[in-house]
C-alpha cells in the first residue's frame, strides 16, 4: 500500500473512531445515513459511488475524492468509469475542479500500484 494511501485510511479511521466514541447522536446519524446511502437499490453501488465521487469533485473535497475513489477501487470500478465521471465533474464545477482531478488520478494510480 502506498504510503500516501496508508495515511489517508489510519487518520479516516483514527478521527472516525474518535468522532464516534464522542457519543453524538447527530455525528453518529450522520455516518449510519452516510453508510446506508451507498447501499444497492435503485441504483446499484458503483453508479452510487461514481455519484458521489462527482459531486465530491464539483464540492473540492479531496477527503471526499479519495474516500469515493478507494471505495469505487474496492468494488472493481474502471479507471476509465472514474475518469469519466471525473470529467464530468470537471465541467459541471469548471476549471477549478482540475487541482482536484490531478490529485484524484494520482490518488488513483496509487490504488492501483498498491494492489
Amino acid at each position: 500500500m502506498s504510503e500516501s494511501v496508508k495515511e489517508y485510511n489510519d487518520y479516516r479511521e483514527r478521527m472516525n473512531a474518535k468522532l464516534l466514541s464522542d457519543d453524538n447522536k447527530i455525528v453518529k446519524r450522520i455516518f449510519n445515513l452516510d453508510t446506508n446511502a451507498y447501499q444497492p437499490g435503485a441504483l446499484d453501488e458503483k453508479t452510487k459511488e461514481l455519484l458521489g465521487l462527482t459531486a465530491s469533485a464539483v464540492l473540492r473535497c479531496d477527503d471526499c475524492i479519495k474516500y469515493h475513489l478507494q471505495t469505487s477501487f474496492k468494488i472493481g470500478t474502471t479507471k476509465a468509469e472514474v475518469m469519466e465521471a471525473l470529467s464530468i465533474a470537471t465541467l459541471v464545477g469548471g476549471t477549478i475542479v482540475i487541482p482536484h482531478l490531478r490529485r484524484a488520478y494520482e490518488f488513483w494510480d496509487e490504488l492501483e500500484f498498491s494492489k
